[in-house]
């Protein structure tokens, strides 16, 4: 289903006891859509009984696909609140979901963290299952920006090169033992095999028209998330920007030194360049296409048209969502 090894395996049910079908959607008003089978897949027990005590009917999803069609299905029918359970492919797909029924400027959007990773829970602010929850009842709401790529919607980033590679490596297995350090582990031992990418970007922003040609390593695109050396990586998600990280080819031993001492996306390295912008056209200057990864989502392509859609989604956040970070 997803980069983040994210497919449910257990009954697709409305309310915990029936199949959901387009008619049962007119009278919800509170949706949950739940992967059973995000990150560790312990979280389904706990986000039943939250949604039973909030007052929120549970969507599980069983197979491939479901969790957007779960979404596509509650927006067209005027869902006033739809919450993604899973990790950061279910949120995804949610999302992309309610798009497709036109509804994502209308439908209030949760997130309930249950992944490995859990990036956008992290960059809106929500902690946990629980505070998920909380957030959605009394939180703020905040409207924030989305990205299409080629019409495709991604809500914290776009990646290609060495960490999308890394990511598409990863099991689901090592997830599950390792967490977040499974990526980590995989660039590794990816790095030293990985040939570069020859691309050619051009950045439409607040300095105008900026380009950059050459060979990268990765090339990084932050809708909700920015890619600092350490820290907090909530970018700013409210300014209609995208915050582009290019990390240029070096040999491998420079790229993990690099990274061992936490300048690989830091603004001290010459390798590095930083840019800001509302379009963003990638282009690959080699025939085989290169593997994307939309928020965990994977796709191959030979050049991208990459642009924001400024605060569309309204989206419940928690106490420390920042909306203008530095």
């Amino acid at each position: 289903m997803s980069g983040e090894g994210e497919d449910g395996k257990d009954g697709a049910t409305a309310g915990g006891d029936t199949d959901a079908t387009t008619e049962e959607y007119t009278a919800l008003d509170r949706v949950a859509v739940l992967n059973p089978q995000s990150g560790d897949a312990d979280h389904r027990e706990q986000v039943r009984t939250l949604a039973d005590e909030y007052g929120y009917t549970v969507l599980e999803s069983s197979a491939e696909n479901e969790p957007f069609e779960f979404a596509r299905l509650a927006g067209a029918a005027g869902t006033d609140c739809v919450l993604a359970a899973g990790g950061d492919g279910t949120v995804n797909e949610v999302a992309r979901g309610l798009d497709a029924a036109g509804a994502l400027e209308d439908v209030t959007f949760g997130v309930v963290p249950a992944g490995t990773g859990n990036n956008f829970a992290q960059n809106v602010g929500v902690e946990d299952v629980r505070h998920a929850f909380e957030v959605a009842e009394r939180g703020e709401r905040r409207r924030i920006d989305v990205a299409t790529a080629d019409g495709r919607l991604f809500l914290n980033s776009c990646i290609a090169g060495l960490t999308a590679d890394a990511s598409a490596a990863t099991s689901s297995e090592m997830k599950a033992r390792l967490g977040v350090l499974a990526y980590v582990i995989n660039g590794l031992r990816t790095a030293a095999e990985f040939d570069g990418l020859p691309l050619a970007v051009e950045a439409t922003g607040p300095e105008g028209k900026e380009t950059w040609t050459g060979e990268a390593v990765a090339v990084l695109v932050g809708n909700a998330r920015r890619f600092p050396a350490e820290g907090r990586s909530q970018a700013n998600v409210e300014d209609g920007l995208l915050e582009v990280t290019i990390v240029e080819r070096m040999p491998p031993a420079n790229l993990l030194e690099e990274a061992a001492v936490q300048r690989l996306f830091g603004e001290e390295t010459e390798n590095v360049t930083h840019l800001r912008a509302s379009e963003l056209d990638v282009a690959v200057q080699r025939d085989e296409p290169v593997s994307f990864s939309f928020d965990g989502e994977m796709g191959a392509y030979r050049s991208l048209a990459i642009r924001t859609r400024p605060r569309v989604l309204e989206v419940c956040v928690g106490e420390v969502y920042d909306p203008n970070p530095e």
